[in-house]
């Protein structure tokens, strides 16, 4: 039960700590499922916020602002698909990083 809770404070970190917090619950907990989904979330992280900085810098061509749309809503939408699988207690992967993240 307590790793549910962790998983979803995970998921949720989006919006106030996307690195920080999948990072301490990585290296604190135990639950090797949660330590999953915390690397899962810290990489996500990672890469949605690059490739939203790149999307910025490339939008003066327009080429970068249909990738900006995009990639901001998939950072909107994956982390809460996966509160509502967490407290569902099913497994979630993030898009693009839970395959190769296991």
């Amino acid at each position: 039960m307590e790793g549910k809770w962790l998983k979803v404070i995970v998921h949720a970190s989006t919006w106030f700590a996307p690195i920080l917090v999948p990072l301490i619950v990585l290296l604190l907990s135990g639950d090797k499922e949660v330590r999953r989904i915390s690397l899962q979330a810290l990489v996500f992280h990672i890469v949605m916020g690059v490739l939203i900085w790149l999307s910025i810098v490339f939008s003066f061509i327009l080429i970068g602002i249909p990738f900006l749309i995009i990639f901001g809503l998939i950072a909107i939408i994956a982390p809460i698909m996966g509160i509502v699988y967490a407290l569902g207690d099913r497994t979630f992967n993030y898009p693009m990083i839970g395959r190769l993240i296991k």
